[in-house]
């Protein structure tokens, strides 16, 4: 994937999960259609991490991102497909291998891009009341 640097103040780079079943594989373009059905111009996230690792790109880094309420000017979104037990339908932490590796990539180059953002999940922000990104991404990525 070839990055560029956004035109805007980026403060937060926030990790979102899909809230799909694990295993079950979507792409950026199911969840632009989800975001769409939902009212939003197009995908609100800037990159999807498919279950093989596979990073794709959403809505273009120069256009504000719809993705945590009251914080989207400032902030990118990456969602990584899954984050549902496929059995109990309740939040779980299902990122494969490859995603684990595609995230800490891409958040080290996001990282070097924006030296001053801070890495969030979704639900480190107010307001919010979703267990999403169903781990905890201010501790696990602290040291990027």
């Amino acid at each position: 994937i070839k990055m560029k640097k956004s035109k805007r103040i980026i403060n937060y780079i926030v990790v979102h999960c899909s809230a799909t079943p694990e295993g079950r594989a979507h792409t950026a373009k199911d969840i632009d259609q989800w975001h769409k059905q939902r009212g939003f111009a197009e995908i609100g996230y800037n990159y999807v991490i498919l279950l093989d690792g596979t990073i794709e790109e959403g809505r273009d880094i120069d256009k504000v991102p719809a993705h945590v309420e009251n914080f989207n000017k400032n902030s990118i979104g990456v969602c990584y497909i899954g984050g549902i037990d496929k059995n109990t339908l309740k939040p779980k932490d299902t990122r494969t291998e490859a995603q684990k590796k595609a995230l800490l990539t891409l958040l080290r180059e996001l990282k070097k891009m924006y030296p001053n953002a801070e890495i969030l999940g979704h639900r480190d922000f107010p307001k919010v009341n979703k267990a999403c990104p169903c781990f905890n991404a201010q501790v696990e990525y602290k040291n990027i």
